[in-house]
């Protein structure tokens, strides 16, 4: 691993774990230990390991000896580590004052991307590469389908060079000029800008070797069909099934294909070969647009319609009148990125207010008209994903081959530009792209109305590009005799250049009003007015036409109902203006829907969010002074780490529960799909089931598009849930709503000598079960912390609050609560059979009730936008029954359980669709198979669900076993490759090959359930170059072209192993999301190293 922040990382945790120093032989071994390799000094660009270790002082302190050498390695305490800081410096002029343009310098964090694909949608096939290795040598041309070897061979084999660069020492080399730039250009670690296309829905087989399943073939074949409306050879579908789904079409279905009149056409020519058969898809029903027969109110025989429907009543009919299928159509447009089928039951009853019909779920194949059918696991049938079935005929979007191509620009766009163009000038200006990150970097200009806030993007292509054009146009329009006169007569709708108010600054501007001897100008880069003298405005000229208007406008998410608030637009002023942000695009429109963040600070700030806040009424907040009593309290959760929320009795909480009565009558009486929640974000406020009432909740996290975290404002509950079980606000009730503040108090038990964090698994156990649900207990403020925003208190269960000895406080200090017991056994010895441990007592939720009630058992902790938490989370005040004592002694590994099978592989010589996940230099990187990406959040999503509603339970930490372990809010599959004595664990993620240190209470015993889908991340090498030592430059090069990228990879060679996470690939990797050419990786890398060995 040549990952610096990782190195940094496993260093930090070995030498805070030996605060007495160790040597540098020691420091080695352990560093092997803990993650298998030696120390990477020079792949990370350093001759020998001191000077790697000189050039982290923020980590290390060293100890040198007389002669120079270093003796002993410390850990540099007291040291603050720079974040990973971009430094922003964008020119702005601002609309208040008409001064020099001002800097403005912003320390920005980068948002890390997600590491889930968020759209969870089976994946199909990327265009393959026109020829096959280098000069098409190895059997190159013949089809992968064995059906028909000239679909490939027809292309003409470029030429490629010829041998592999030799082997080159591992010197400090010069790098080669043609790579400067993008060596040290700014590395975008960005899924999304190369992720997977947004619009795929094709449905992906479950395997091979299954039996044959008629009505899975019938759905995929409609599909085909769907695409090549025109028809095509029967001989050519194998082919086709194939290239799409990865699987053989059995030969049974083609014998079928006559009988199956409701899916296609099968059309006989004149010629008596029975091969030449014409596919059609079927002809159309006398009544095309009545819905599937299965989903036809008072239906008896599922394939016959109804003969007694219908047809005089209104289109607009009542909901409750509608068939079902139109009801199910709705659902799925609300949610675009999947539905499962068993959540349809709850979710239709509570929509509809009607049950859903019986036959529904036991014949999905039937539903293929209105959606497509996907089975992730493929093991549990029943476990079935709805996706609404995609227009065929639209024209834009997606190819045969599936990649996706630039859509065309709508009519409604190119009317917009062609109408500016003649306003401005005879020249046309390129509208402005938005920028394809995940988070890109904003200049927040003003903002009159959160519908149209004015923004710059920050960036190359953007403010670089800008500043050097008006470098060039203080030239151009120079003081000397020869710049350009001013402009006679501006008119209205002109583009000119303006020579800005006191300063010498040359800016593009629009005219917006022609005066006497003034005019007001509107400048098209900067996103404000100005009036000014016309000696100052000069023709633009046409080379200053190229660069897109830099000046745009997005929509704040959320605050649509507000956005004229005084007191939003305030907030924002305040917070937001004149700064740089993070923008997260959630719509990319000609007004794009965002969410904004402040990453300047240790914590994000979510802007969107802190707007809405300021729509609260502070008087309707709990009341609370230091030293006052306050009676009939309730303690709503007691967190893990002894942090506990309460309500006391006030004005707002007495009109929230109002409010909350009004708004479950209200839902009773509607029969709409109107408040689902179909567009989740961070800082959303929305409604969610807690204790089987509706209760306000803020999406705090997001996994994928279906699962996320949530946190109960008014109880301190944190739990995580399906995003099937949101509710918007009614906007009757919005209002009123938002304007009452949070009800829960978080609170701290004070004069205890334990410290929040480090209270013991009893002392949290003791007190929920004094406290939690009793209404009458009472509580006496001793200190209120605004820092850490947290009230100190004496709690009581009674309201014989005069007595201190009666306070639970009291009671906890004379105990032995928080006597620490040892919780967690780590041991570094590696069994001889791969087995996992298993937790001694059967935890209180299991993972098939992703439908039930999620928040019964909760995981309170303190909310951030982004999370990293180290320590143990426990259940709070949903459910206490769930809530088990855990045991004395830890859970062993004394049942084997089964490994997952190896992830199935094309032969070598074949193409295999991949994803780079991790990509550390061309002799090591990790790929993951692009189709099957999708199973992959399936199962992510499942393992949230079940794991965030687990106690965490005394566990045997075995060397190389396997186990679930939670990494920055997400749970993944590890191979733990060491331990350390401070309670660290070093894991290899089995699905994304990437290394992490992680705290032991973090791990859970990976249950069968989890098993199932082989692990996703495979190790690999590239092919068509020699081994070597790569320089950190070459792997700059090559993280650059490969990693988080879709990819496809022609194998060369299998190596196997016993265990999944030995095999390792050998692979041509080729990019071919260029549609007039494939980019080699391996033809970059020759010739990085044929240009650094020439200028040596």
């Amino acid at each position: 691993m040549a990952d610096g922040e990782l190195v940094k990382k496993m260093l930090r945790a070995i030498l805070q774990a030996n605060k007495g120093g160790v040597s540098l032989s020691r420091l080695q071994s352990e560093y092997k230990e803990l993650s298998g390799e030696q120390i990477p000094h020079k792949q990370m660009g350093h001759n020998h390991l001191d000077a790697l270790l000189a050039s982290m002082p923020s980590v290390i302190r060293m100890e040198r000896n007389r002669s120079g050498e270093v003796c002993m390695v410390y850990f540099a305490s007291g040291a603050n580590e720079t974040a990973n800081i971009a430094k922003v410096v964008a020119r702005q002029r601002s609309s208040k004052k008409t001064g020099r343009p001002h800097l403005v310098n912003t320390q920005m964090r980068v948002k890390p991307a997600a590491p889930l694909v968020l759209n969870a949608k089976p994946q199909t096939s990327l265009r393959q590469p026109n020829h096959r290795g280098r000069g098409g040598g190895r059997g190159g041309g013949e089809s992968k389908t064995g059906v028909h070897p000239n679909k490939m061979s027809n292309q003409n084999t470029p030429n490629r060079k010829g041998n592999p660069p030799a082997e080159k020492s591992d010197k400090r080399m010069t790098l080669p000029s043609r790579f400067h730039k993008e060596v040290h250009a700014h590395l975008s670690r960005n899924s999304q800008q190369t992720g997977p296309p947004l619009n795929l829905n094709e449905s992906h087989g479950s395997g091979k070797g299954k039996p044959y399943n008629p009505q899975q073939v019938q759905g995929r074949i409609r599909e085909i069909l769907g695409k090549y409306s025109n028809g095509f050879w029967v001989s050519k579908l194998p082919q086709i099934y194939r290239e799409l789904y990865k699987q053989d079409l059995p030969t049974e279905a083609i014998k079928d294909l006559e009988t199956w009149t409701h899916i296609c056409t099968v059309e006989k020519t004149c010629s008596s070969n029975p091969s030449e058969l014409l596919l059609y898809p079927a002809k159309e029903q006398t009544t095309p647009s009545s819905p599937s027969p299965i989903l036809t109110p008072n239906s008896t025989t599922v394939p016959a319609p109804t003969s007694n429907t219908s047809t005089d009543k209104p289109l607009h009919s009542p909901a409750q009148q509608r068939p079902p299928a139109l009801k199910l159509e709705e659902l799925l447009v609300k949610y675009s990125n999947g539905l499962w089928a068993h959540a349809l039951p709850k979710l239709f009853q509570d929509t509809y207010k009607t049950k859903l019909p019986g036959h529904v779920l036991e014949n999905l194949h039937l539903l293929s008209d209105i959606c497509t059918i996907d089975y992730p696991m493929p093991d549990n049938p029943k476990r079935a994903i709805l996706y609404k079935r995609s227009s065929t005929g639209g024209g834009g979007g997606e190819d045969e081959n599936c990649n996706r191509r630039n859509s065309s620009t709508s009519e409604e766009e190119l009317r917009v530009r062609q109408e500016l163009g003649r306003r401005l000038s005879n020249h046309a200006v390129p509208s402005l792209q938005i920028p394809k990150e995940e988070y890109p970097s904003v200049l927040v200009v003003e903002a009159t109305n959160t519908n149209g806030v004015i923004l710059r993007y920050i960036g190359e292509g953007y403010s670089q590009a800008q500043e050097s054009m008006e470098d060039e146009m203080r030239e151009f329009y120079g003081l000397d005799q020869s710049s350009p006169t001013p402009l006679s007569s501006p008119s209205s709708g002109q583009l000119v250049a303006v020579r800005a108010e006191e300063e010498e600054e040359i800016l593009r501007a629009q005219v917006c009003e022609v005066m006497a001897e003034k005019v007001k100008v509107y400048y098209v880069d900067h996103g404000f007015s100005e009036v000014i003298s016309k000696t100052k405005v000069f023709e633009l000229h046409e080379k200053f036409f190229k660069l897109p208007f830099q000046a745009t406008k997005c929509k704040l998410a959320g605050l649509e109902p507000f956005c004229q608030e005084p007191a939003v637009l305030k907030k924002f002023e305040t917070m937001a203006s004149g700064r740089i942000l993070l923008a997260e695009i959630l719509e990319r429109g000609q007004t794009p829907l965002v969410v904004l963040y402040d990453t300047s600070q240790d914590d994000d700030v979510n802007i969107n969010a802190a707007c809405m806040k300021a729509l609260q009424d502070k008087t309707l907040a709990s009341p609370l002074q230091v030293n006052s009593a306050y009676m009939n309290v309730t303690v709503s959760s007691v967190c893990s780490d002894g942090t506990i929320y309460c309500q006391l009795p006030s004005r707002g909480l007495a009109k929230l529960n109002e409010i909350l009565e009004n708004i479950e009558t209200y839902f009773h009486s509607q029969v709409t799909s109107e408040f689902l929640v179909s567009r989740p974000f961070c800082g959303k406020g929305c409604l969610a089931r807690y204790k089987g009432k509706w209760s306000r909740v803020e999406i705090t996290n997001l996994h994928g598009s279906r699962v996320l975290d949530i946190l109960f404002i008014d109880v301190g509950v944190q739990a995580s849930v399906e995003v099937i079980e949101l509710r918007e606000i009614p906007p009757l009730f919005l209002r009123d709503l938002i304007a009452i503040p949070p009800q829960a108090v978080k609170c701290c038990l004070a004069d205890l000598a334990v410290s929040v964090g480090s209270w013991t698994p009893d002392a949290v156990q003791w007190l929920r079960e004094k406290v939690l649900n009793i209404t009458d207990c009472s509580m006496k403020v001793a200190k209120v912390d605004e820092t850490k925003r947290c009230i100190y208190v004496h709690l009581f269960t009674d309201k014989n609050f005069h007595d201190p000895a009666r306070s639970l406080n009291h009671q906890m200090a004379q105990s032995d609560l928080f006597k620490q017991q040892p919780d967690v056994f780590l041991t570094s010895h590696s069994p001889a059979k791969i087995s996992t441990p298993t937790s001694s007592s059967k935890t209180s939720t299991t993972s098939d009730s992703t439908n039930g009630n999620s928040t019964s058992t909760s995981v309170p902790a303190k909310p951030h936008l982004r999370r990293a938490l180290s320590g143990p989370k426990g259940g709070g005040g949903g459910n206490t029954t769930s809530i088990t004592t855990p045991p004395e002694t830890p859970s062993s590994p004394t049942h084997s359980l089964q490994l997952p099978s190896l992830l199935e592989l094309p032969p070598a010589g074949n193409n295999m669709d991949v994803y780079v996940s991790v990509a550390c230099h061309p002799g090591h990187f990790v790929l993951q198979p692009w189709r099957d990406m999708y199973k992959l959040v399936v199962l992510m999503g499942e393992m949230i669900l079940y794991y965030n509603k687990t106690e965490e339970k005394p566990l045997n930490i075995e060397k190389n076993q396997i186990y679930a372990a939670k990494v920055e809010n997400n749970w993944h599959r590890v191979l733990v490759k060491g331990v350390l004595t401070n309670g660290l664990v070093s894991v290899y993620e089995l699905d994304y090959g990437k290394h992490e240190l992680v705290s032991c209470t973090q791990l859970r015993p990976l249950i069968k359930e989890f098993r199932q889908l082989p692990f996703q991340g495979i190790t690999a090498q590239l092919a068509g170059v020699k081994p070597r030592q790569w320089s950190e430059e070459a792997s700059i090069v090559f993280r650059n072209h490969v990693e988080k990228k879709p990819l496809v990879a022609q194998l060369e060679a299998i190596q196997e192993a016993t265990n999944p996470w030995d095999r390792k690939l050998t692979v041509f990797l080729v990019d071919t999301s260029q549609e007039e050419r494939d980019i080699w990786v391996h033809d970059i890398m020759a010739e990085f190293a044929d240009e650094l060995t020439n200028e040596l």
